[in-house]
């Protein structure tokens, strides 16, 4: 379905005035918690994962840190806890497609997206026990097997315009 044809059919469901108001897709977040990684002492270097979520979207992560020390979790000021990408246009779009018609179905017992899953502005957050089911990575590539948190920020203001807008590029929900 082309782009227009499925605008024109949003804007129908959602009985929109102007076919500029149907959602869209703002923005994709791709991050993976190494907060865990960095207190075991064997293994403090992040290459493997840095490069395997590159392989999967296409652009280099960001490395983000701690803001404070948090004794509980024996994190300190300045130690590494996370990889981010965003994905912005097409490469949001083109991550979505592959999620939605590769990855998702490669999940054991995956049935629907929860409609839990939405925050009050319509951005969509779900993650994936294991990012070794992505196809573009080779079965060795994978020697700790990680989770990965996906965000769908989209322009669509509540959680039903969201559904219905995902819903038409491919998610599946209960």
């Amino acid at each position: 379905m082309k782009k227009s044809e499925l605008f024109e059919q949003m804007k129908d469901q959602l009985q929109l005035k102007n076919i500029n108001e149907t959602p869209k897709v703002d923005k994709v977040v791709v991050s993976m918690g190494i907060g865990s990684i960095v207190t075991r002492k064997w293994h403090k270097d992040f290459e493997e994962f840095e490069k395997n979520l590159k392989t999967i979207t296409g652009q280099k992560p960001q490395l983000c840190k701690s803001k404070k020390s948090i004794s509980n979790f024996k994190l300190r000021e300045g130690m590494p806890v996370m990889l981010r990408v965003t994905l912005r246009k097409s490469r949001a779009t083109d991550f979505l497609d592959r999620v939605t018609k590769l990855v998702l179905p490669r999940i054991r017992d995956f049935t629907w997206v929860s409609k839990k899953s939405f925050d009050p502005q319509g951005n969509l957050n779900f993650g994936i026990a294991n990012y070794a089911i992505f196809p573009e990575l080779a079965v060795d590539a994978v020697t700790i097997p990680m989770g990965i948190q996906i965000t769908v920020v989209t322009t669509a203001g509540t959680p039903e315009k969201a559904q219905i807008f995902l819903q038409d590029l491919g998610f599946i929900f209960k």
